[in-house]
């Protein structure tokens, strides 16, 4: 049987990582580009770990086999349809019986595949001990109020070739209170872990990062304190936008491509109900409130911005101790030229080739 180590798997080019694990199991943390094959289903795992628990091993091993046994030949006509893509390396939690199993039926149907040792576990833990010794000594932070539209400015900058690491993507966060609209219900500390590591691995050898200013928790997820801390003592550029331009860019990006869904209007109420616990003005909750009501979405960004986000951003802006540079840009786009001459007088140049002509 052939084995494979995280480390050896980690620089493989060409890896099709097949994941065996239970839906629920691959839901809750994974290898990034990992397929789902399972071997049971969720039900099914829970069964076979009652019997184990209330009748033994000898028990939940034979319950197993009833479970796999018709499965079989569906299971290796899936994991077969990817053979081509590149070298199989099947896991499951910690390298185990599941693995193995699966690994000796591919063998003998003639196909040949990886055992990942320790399965995702071992997966885990190296990139947990790996993470602090990769982030970069040096950060270039993307500071500004909410609506100026930084992660826009990280896409551009990336595509320049600037060593980005865009931390809400990793989060499935946009850090504020409505920041899972249109992402989902946001990523878990593992997901987050693992889209870290896999956006560390791809500025390896850059001496610094463009990054958001972001609070250390983003959503479900902690940010590592090094990466805090090299934050704080990082080079800082502020972009200043008007808040009419900031209302517009919000609108387009939080409002307009999601009003008509079914979930829209409960997910904004829920939104408010939290910050109407934190504002104590009775005329600016009145004003939230009625714009709610009204379906004023225009008109309830501009009051959050003014009242709420603004006050709290500028508290937040004293954690940093590095030197200050302010852009005034129009957009996110005009912003991110401005900030590449700024970085380019700086001597912060981009690192990475890149095929775009932006």
């Amino acid at each position: 049987m052939k084995e494979i180590t995280v480390e050896e798997l980690l620089n493989l080019k060409d890896a099709v990582v097949i994941d065996i694990r239970s839906p629920i199991e691959f839901e809750d943390g994974m290898i990034p580009g990992a397929i789902n094959v399972p071997l049971f289903t969720n039900e099914e795992r829970q069964v076979i770990g009652t019997i184990y628990k209330q009748e033994g091993q000898a028990a939940a091993k034979w319950k197993a086999m009833e479970f796999v046994s018709p499965k079989i030949p569906d299971l290796l006509k899936t994991i077969k349809s990817h053979q081509s893509d590149g070298e199989l390396v099947i896991h499951c939690w910690r390298g185990g019986m599941r693995s193995k199993a699966v690994v000796t039926f591919l063998e003998f149907a003639g196909i040949y595949a990886w055992r990942l040792v320790g399965g995702y576990k071992a997966y885990r833990h190296h990139i947990l001990e790996e993470i602090p010794t990769w982030i970069p000594e040096k950060a270039v932070v993307i500071h500004g109020m909410t609506g100026v539209g930084k992660t826009e400015v990280l896409k551009v900058l990336k595509k320049k070739g600037y060593p980005v690491l865009d931390l809400e993507a990793m989060a499935g966060h946009r850090g504020s209170i409505f920041g899972t609209i249109g992402l989902g219900e946001g990523h878990n500390q593992k997901t987050f872990d693992s889209l870290l590591y896999k956006g560390l691995t791809e500025i390896r050898g850059s001496e610094y990062s463009i990054v958001e200013a972001e609070s250390k928790r983003i959503g479900k997820a902690v940010q590592p304190e090094k990466l805090m801390d090299v934050k704080f003592n990082g080079l800082n550029i502020y972009i200043h936008s008007s808040l009419e331009q900031r209302v517009k860019h919000l609108v387009s990006e939080y409002v307009m491509p999601y009003e008509q869904e079914p979930w829209y209007d409960e997910k904004i109420s829920l939104g408010i109900e939290k910050v109407l616990k934190r504002v104590r003005d009775t005329e600016i909750r009145k004003t939230l409130v009625e714009a709610l009501d009204q379906k004023n979405y225009h008109e309830l960004i501009s009051v959050l911005l003014e009242h709420y986000y603004d006050p709290r951003y500028d508290h937040a802006r004293q954690d940093y101790i590095g030197a200050f540079f302010d852009i005034y840009a129009d957009n996110p786009e005009d912003a991110a030229e401005k900030i590449d001459f700024k970085l380019r007088e700086l001597s912060f140049l981009p690192k990475f080739e890149t095929n775009s002509r932006v």
